[in-house]
């Protein structure tokens, strides 16, 4: 995959995602260049075995999962529960450090006219962030938008984040979202397939502009994949 991830990190997003769904365009191979401390490593898996997330957690010490597929809030809260006893028993890389977390658990659901968001519900306790993409063909990536006033309905507190279709043009649009109450539990902002010159690979003059464009606001944070 021709990925170029320390171009993206120099742009200091808050989270940088690397696809381990074998079946995307954008599927990540090889060995993981160093991330520069305080961009969070989210690994991207859509229905994958239990151990297969714990694993390549493990070995690319990813700081966050993103669950793209059908998981259940069950699921989500054993993933939990091992994370949790790799740091208390010191199977993380950094062994038992106090300061090192539990990798953040980011459940993904794609929404479309008639979303219920009481599904949400039996997943609140077991996940750290939502990220409501739109509900498309794939998984993720189908480069289209949501009716983003949807989320005016949003049960919970929990925070999340915002993805589907977002590009270089929305900036004015981005902005008219976090001026408006249904962004008030929305952390940032998932930026993907529309800022890449083809799979995998980001526009990065494309993407510094827009993440320019948007610090006036000073309002998001932006998860790059």
């Amino acid at each position: 995959m021709n990925y170029n991830p320390m171009e993206v990190a120099e742009l200091h997003p808050d989270y940088l995602g690397f696809i381990f769904w074998k079946s995307s365009a954008r599927a990540f191979t090889g060995n993981m260049a160093d991330i520069p401390p305080g961009i969070k490593k989210v690994g991207v898996f859509v229905d994958a075995p239990l151990e297969e997330v714990i694993k390549t957690s493990r070995s690319f010490q990813l700081q966050a999962v993103q669950l793209h597929g059908g998981e259940s809030a069950s699921y989500c809260s054993e993933l939990r529960d091992r994370f949790q006893k790799d740091v208390q028993y010191g199977s993380t890389p950094s062994g038992s450090d106090p300061a090192v977390r539990p990798p953040e658990i980011i459940k993904v659901f794609r929404v479309g006219e008639n979303f219920d968001f009481g599904s949400l519900l039996p997943y609140d306790s077991v996940c750290d962030y939502y990220l409501f993409d739109s509900r498309g063909v794939l998984p993720g990536g189908n480069g289209y938008a949501f009716d983003w006033t949807l989320l005016n309905a949003y049960p919970s507190a929990k925070p999340f984040f915002l993805s589907g279709g977002i590009g270089p043009g929305d900036v004015v649009k981005i902005k008219s979202f976090f001026a408006d109450t249904s962004s008030r539990y929305c952390l940032g902002i998932d930026l993907n397939s529309r800022f890449e010159i083809r799979p995998g690979h980001k526009d990065v003059r494309e993407l510094r502009k827009f993440m320019a464009a948007l610090e006036p606001g000073g309002s998001t944070q932006n998860q790059l994949k």
